[in-house]
Formats: structure tokens, sequence, C-alpha cells
């Protein structure tokens, strides 16, 4: 027997035995020093009002017994009985053989019940049977198959292995980011980015970014960019920024593959550095990943994992749940196309202020001079 199966049981009893020690009091007061005291018949019709409340407690007790054990369901059942018993007494319409017959079968499931619990909590097991409850509730695991997708914990690896293989599969999943929720699809997979244009009302011509884990990641890949861009790049990286730099075939040695044509513009990409531990190992599993925030177009971002499920749950292949979100919106995008000319310029002012990232590219082209 399970820690919450017992303390699910002894909560039940508990209820009822409070209950009950109430109503034998009560009837016993009435039965025994009622004839003495000469009750009125207004007190008894007070009696009465006190039986017919009880009968009611008592049904809820019965429900919530038919989801522990056929024992206590029993038990509560007989004492609806009992409390009838207790309003036809009061009525003064209580045969005294039906009296002592309920008096007696409520004796019995009384001392079977308390041995059965006593016995089963010194043994941990089910000695004396209790009985199945009538109804069974839903367990944690039969909920979560429920979900419109499957999930994950970011704080397991297994979590992340779990995403990173729908991932590989060509599914699209959300992903916690360190500003707000994105949508995920592995660059090797230009079928998967398109899923995420249907899944999102995305427009066509709004292109998508990449998602690398770090700046060495993209030195790696030889790309041409200037002293000043570099520089502001490790400035900026990892966080909040987005830059949108030039494209090229050093892409494919980033690792873009198939995807090359579906993600940035013809000629620009717009590269995403996470200040985000779970996004980046998630990248170095899969290689750069295609991302857009995990909302249908038009809408607020997704700030927690379940605003991500509740959305597009059904549309999506999974979704790694981290919580809430590090911020409300997204990520500040800058344009980086023109920076060899002392030219940047503001597409988008996210979680980073745009008088910030001027800010940092003056401090960086001042050290360049």
């Amino acid at each position: 027997m399970s820690a919450g199966c017992k303390s699910q049981e002894a909560a039940a009893s508990g209820q009822s035995s409070s209950i009950y020690v109430v109503v034998w009091a009560t009837w016993t007061w009435f039965r025994f020093a009622g004839d003495q005291l000469q009750l009125s018949t207004e007190a008894n019709y007070g009696f009465a009002a006190g039986a017919i409340a009880f009968l009611v407690i008592n049904a809820f007790l019965m429900l919530i017994a038919a989801y522990r054990n056929l024992v206590l369901l029993f038990l509560t059942t007989l004492m609806e009985v009992v409390l009838v018993c207790f309003l036809l007494s009061t009525l003064n319409k209580l045969p005294y053989e039906l009296e002592i017959a309920m008096l007696a079968l409520v004796s019995l499931i009384c001392i079977y019940g308390t041995l059965a619990s006593l016995i089963n909590f010194m043994f941990s097991q089910r000695v004396l049977p209790l009985g199945p409850p009538l109804f069974k509730e839903k367990m944690k695991s039969e909920i979560s198959e429920e979900l419109p997708c499957p999930v994950a914990n970011s704080r397991l690896t297994s979590g992340l292995l779990k995403i990173a293989e729908l991932l590989e599969e060509g599914g699209v999943c959300g992903i916690p980011t360190d500003t707000v929720y994105a949508l995920a699809a592995s660059c090797k997979n230009p079928q998967a980015i398109e899923k995420i244009y249907n899944i999102k009302d995305r427009p066509a011509e709004k292109p998508i970014c990449i998602c690398i884990s770090s700046v060495e990641q993209l030195v790696a890949a030889k790309p041409p960019f200037s002293p000043l861009l570099w520089e502001f790049m490790r400035n900026v990286y990892p966080g909040g920024i987005s830059c949108i730099v030039s494209k090229g075939d050093w892409l494919f040695q980033l690792g873009v593959g198939a995807a090359y044509d579906r993600v940035g513009t013809r000629d620009s990409i717009m590269i995403r550095v996470p200040d985000h531990t779970v996004t980046c190992h998630l990248c170095d599993m899969t290689g750069p990943l295609a991302i857009t925030s995990a909302n249908p177009s038009g809408e607020p971002d997704s700030t927690h994992h379940s605003m991500v499920i509740n959305r597009l749950g059904h549309k999506i292949q999974g979704v790694l749940c981290d919580g809430d979100s590090n911020e409300v919106v997204a990520s500040t995008v800058v344009n980086c196309l023109r920076i060899d000319e002392g030219i940047i310029g503001i597409v988008r002012e996210g979680c980073v202020p745009a008088a910030k990232v001027q800010q940092i590219f003056d401090r960086v082209k001042g050290t360049m001079l």
C-alpha cells in the first residue's frame, strides 16, 4: 500500500469519524436524556432537522468513500440508514428491532475496518482486504496521456533527449529560451521549418532565425565577418539580442544543411545565442535550430509552457517544459548588415532596450578605433 493511499484513507476515515462522534453523541443524548427532560414537540423537530443535516453531510462522505475502498463505502452507507433511524426516532416512529439490527451491523463493520486498517498499516500491505474503490481517480500518468502532445521536463537529461529525438525526426517542438518560449525545428529538416509557418499561420515573407549554442560554434564555421562585427557579437552574445548578418556558404559548415533556403532571407540570416543552459544543451545535441516565438501570429508571446501546450499543443510534436519564462517579450533584433559603415538598425525592440544596444555598439566601435 503506497503512502499516498494510506494518507487518503486516513483522511477519509478522519472526516467520517469526526462527524459520526457528533452523531452518536447527539442521538445518545436524545435517546436517553430526552424522555427525562420531557422535550417539547418543537425540540423534537429541532433534532429531526439535525438528523436531516447529518443525512446530507453523510451523503458527501459516501461519495468520498466511493473513491477509497468498499469497506469505507459500506460503513458510510450503513450510517446513512442509521441516520434515517435517528430521524424516525425523533418522530417517535422507529421500530425497536430496526434500531438494534442497524447498530449491530455498524458495530461489526467498524470492528472489521479498524482491525483491517491497523493490521495493513503494521505490515505495510493489504493483509485484510478493504476492497477496491467503486470509482477510480485519474492518476498523473493518465492525465499526461490526455495532453495534446508529448511533454518533457527540461531539468532531466531524459527530457532533453526526448525533445532532441523528436526534432531529429522532423518534428516541431516548443522550447524555452532566455526570453519567451519558441517553436523549434531542426535545420536538417526543411519540411519541419515549413510546418512552423503552417502551425503559426505565419506569413511566408517573414523569415525565421537560427539558434546556436555559442559564439565559438559560429567561429568554427569561419564566416567572413569583420573584426567590428565579431567584437559586437562577443559583447551581445549570449543574451536577448538577435543579430542579422549576411548569408553565405559558411552556414553549411555551421550545420544548417538542407534548410539553407528556408531560414532567413536570400541574402541575410538572423542568429540567436540564448543565455539559457537548457536551450544551449539542446542545440549542442541537434545542431542549429530554426526558431520563432511559440504563439499564433499576431497574438502575445507564450511565457509559460502551459501556454504553448494550450495554444499549439494539438499542432506540434512536443513541448520542453521549463515553467515561467525569464522575459515577457522576445529578443531585440539588430540589423548588422551595415555595421562596417558604423551603422546598426533596431528592427524590433524587445527585452533589451534599443538605447542599451546602441551604447554597447558605440563602446565597441570606440575600442576598435
